[in-house]
């Protein structure tokens, strides 16, 4: 973690920004926390447990920061509520989810599918691609089993 948190530091230097103690703080929680796709309430509650003079403004300013700077990926997954996902070091995309229309579970997806439709969108259709997000919608594999056994 302490590796993945220094690069976040150089990345916010370069950026003019500093790694305050309030920010450590945030972007801690959120590296613990990476498979919980945590809300800014979810983090606020996780970093005051810890440091409890951090406010709630302050963890979303923290939030907001690292988003624009493509530190962590703002999520929404339907559900009216905003999530953050560290972005994979030095990963030029968004990974992927599986969200289950069942259970609401969220498995994350890393393999990269979209390579050649990148391509023929960039080369046929002249459009410059920034980053994509690719959620797919179904039912896990734990509810089908459960969905067999009935």
């Amino acid at each position: 973690m302490e590796k993945r948190i220094e690069a976040i530091k150089k990345h916010l230097h370069a950026a003019s920004y500093k790694l305050t103690p309030q920010r450590e703080a945030t972007v801690r929680v959120l590296l613990e926390h990476e498979e919980d796709h945590l809300s800014a309430e979810d983090v606020y509650l996780l970093v005051k447990s810890d440091s409890p003079e951090i406010g709630l403004a302050t963890v979303y300013r923290t939030l907001e920061l690292l988003s624009e700077l493509k530190i962590v990926d703002k999520i929404n997954f339907g559900d009216g509520v905003s999530r953050y996902d560290v972005r994979d070091e030095g990963a030029n995309h968004f990974h992927h989810h599986l969200i289950c229309t069942e259970c609401g579970s969220v498995i994350e997806f890393r393999p990269y599918l979209l390579t050649d439709a990148e391509r023929i969108v960039q080369e046929e259709i002249g459009f410059e691609i920034h980053d994509h997000r690719l959620t797919f919608y179904g039912v896990c594999k734990d509810c089908r089993k459960k969905r067999d056994d009935e």
